[in-house]
Order: C-alpha cells, then structure tokens, then sequence
C-alpha cells in the first residue's frame, strides 16, 4: 500500500454499519491510511513499507511509549472515539515535551475487537490526526491486531533541536516551581462522570462552565507543547509532565533530585473554580489538584535569575530535605494513580 492509493475505501461503506472483522484488516489499513495527511517534512517516510524513516538532525531521539486499555483508561459510554484518540496522543506528546523536546511523530497500535464498528476505528483516527496535528506531529506507522477489548499503544518521538534534555534529577534548593497549565481539572471530570452528575452540573448555572470545561478536560486534555521547549530554553533544571498526580509526579523529581519541594495551593491555578464544582459533589477540591491525575499539565523548576517563561504560574518552592509538602505540610495521604493499588 503506497501513498498513490493501491486501496480504495468507499467512504459510505466504511461509515456505514460495517464492523472491523468485515472491513478486514487490511481494508481498515487502508480506511487509517486514508486519513493521514502526507508528512510536511519530505524527508519523512511514514505509512505504507516496513518501517518509517524520520530526520534527526539533533543526532538524538526522545522516545516514550504508553498503553491505554479500555475499562481502566478510558470507557466507550463516558468518551467518544475522536475524545479517546486525543486523549492517546496527549498523554504520550506531553512526555516528549517534558524533555523539553518539540513533538516530532507518533506510532500507533491498535488491539481490537472484530465486532466493533469500523466507523468508530477511525474516528479515534480522527482524534489522533487532530492532537498531531495541534502538536506539530506526524502518524507516521503502526499495527493492528485481534483483541476482546480495546487497547491502543502509542509511542511518540521529538526532536531536541540541539538542547540538553531537561530531566527530572536538576531541581537545586532555591529554585522555584512552576506549572504550565493547570491541575485537578480531569479528576473533577472524572468525579462528575463517575457520580452520574456531569449532565446535571453543566445545566446548572451556577457551575455550566467550569463543569462542561472539567468533563471535557477529562476526556480530551490539552497539554500546551510550545511550553516544553520554551522552559528548556529559559533555563529550567527539571521538569515532569503531570499525568499521575502533582504531588506524586513532584514526588519523582525530589526523588531524582534530592530535594524537598513545597506547593502552595493557593497559587493553583483553578482553584476557585474546582472549589465550586468539589461543592456539587459534597467534596474537598485538594485532592483533584494535588492527587489526580491526567491533566497533561508541565511542572519545571527554575533558579531564581531565571524566571519562568510567560504563561507559566510559580506554585512552590525548592529547599534542602526530602518528599513534597502542600502548604508546610508534608503530603502524607494517598499521591496521585497506581496501576497495581
């Protein structure tokens, strides 16, 4: 199969109820391929031979890989396929650029069941192109299997473009803390959807907005890219994307960097807002912000002659010691998702 077409997939076919085992595997090869815009960098070779090929003029790749499964990543009745899509490209696009690395690619497999209508494959399709393409990244390969559920493994590669990478062991006492973008929103989506109230709560007037923006932050986060490279660029000694939990994400830079970090959660931004919504609920809004997870926002610490770049808010400060304190208070509680607890 090559970029001139030798498959030919009727769209009114594909859209129609027609199911993954009765496209085919290669039919439905096709149906993805035909999605894919070309790569704008001519020197990529991306779909259609054994493997891809992609410039690396840095002389370094950064490369990341990641699993979604659905029943514990994400759940068909709660997020669409485009949602679903986005969210697998995200989480995966905002570790390459907390190396503090431009997102360059992405490879795609597919685990799925046979029953499942290929109209829903290629909308995750859809929500795959659409986050590359906000990222500046091409799909440039995959695979696809049979599977009783769905699973999507996704690695993505960037590009340093000559910089060190900015890992999570150079945070140095009296640095500051920063976050670009904000924490707690996805756990408060993944509340209200949990509780039956997402529908409910964004026809409230009271809390529509910061409600509607909760839920879909959940099913679709937006980490800010650019923010990556314009931290490596401003000086930062250790940065972390926030996927599972502030507090313990942080807790894996202290770690590497043997220090203490202290977060002021009055400095969090949202605060307010996840305050009004935790009230729906009957619930404190700290923990959304400090222990869950999946937001895809950037954590960087940065020496105090170099302050952080625009659009990126100070939470906290670095000090001698160890572990990650909230408001002089060392964090003792449960810090954010484990697979296996």
């Amino acid at each position: 199969m090559d970029w001139a077409g030798g498959w030919t997939v009727l769209a009114d076919r594909v859209e129609a109820v027609i199911t993954v085992a009765e496209l085919g595997e290669f039919g439905l090869i096709a149906a993805v391929h035909a999605l894919l815009p070309r790569p704008a960098d001519a020197r990529v070779l991306g779909v259609g031979d054994d493997a891809a090929v992609i410039p690396a003029a840095d002389g370094r790749v950064v490369a990341t890989t990641d699993l979604l499964i659905e029943g514990r990543h994400f759940r068909r009745d709660w997020s669409g396929p485009a949602d679903i899509g986005v969210k697998a490209a995200a989480q995966n696009l905002a570790d390459v650029a907390a190396m503090g690395a431009a997102p360059t690619a992405l490879l795609v497999g597919m685990a799925l069941p046979g029953t499942l209508p290929a109209a829903w494959v290629l909308d995750v399709v859809r929500g795959l192109v659409a986050e590359c393409q906000r990222a500046g990244a091409a799909i440039v390969g995959g695979d696809v299997t049979s599977a009783d559920s769905v699973m999507l493994a996704i690695t993505a590669l960037g590009d340093l473009g000559g910089r060190a990478p900015v890992t999570r062991g150079g945070a140095l006492p009296g640095d500051v803390l920063a976050i670009s973008g904000a924490v707690g929103r996805s756990a408060a989506g993944l509340a209200l959807l949990s509780a039956g109230l997402a529908d409910r709560a964004v026809r409230d007037p009271g809390q529509a907005a910061p409600a509607a923006e909760f839920v879909a932050a959940h099913r679709r986060p937006q980490p800010d890219y650019p923010a990556g490279p314009l931290a490596a660029r401003a000086g930062a000694t250790a940065m972390i994307d926030i996927s599972d939990g502030l507090v313990q994400d942080l807790g894996h830079v202290a770690a590497a960097s043997g220090v203490r970090i202290d977060v002021d959660t009055g400095s969090l931004p949202d605060r307010d807002r996840l305050a009004g919504v935790a009230a729906l609920l009957g619930v404190g809004w700290p923990d959304w912000a400090l222990a869950g997870g999946e937001d895809h926002a950037l954590a960087a610490t940065f020496r105090p002659g170099s302050p952080p770049p625009a659009g990126w808010t100070v939470i906290g400060t670095v000090s001698e010691g160890a572990g990650v304190w909230a408001d002089s208070r060392r964090w003792d509680r449960r810090g954010g998702w484990d697979h296996f607890r």
